[in-house]
């Protein structure tokens, strides 16, 4: 089972907040890696 906030926590909006963030920066890493792949391609078969 993922590793989900518990509703019942007094710090729940911390952990929650926490997972946002951890997902967010997983997705923003995710997304320049392919603006960069995009622009190696590019320069690429500029070359070629």
């Amino acid at each position: 089972m993922p590793d989900l906030p518990d509703p019942d926590s007094t710090n729940y909006l911390d952990q929650r907040k926490k997972v946002i963030r951890q997902r967010n920066v997983a997705l923003g890493l995710v997304l320049a890696f392919f603006a960069v792949l995009f622009f190696a391609i590019t320069i690429a078969k500029m070359q070629h």
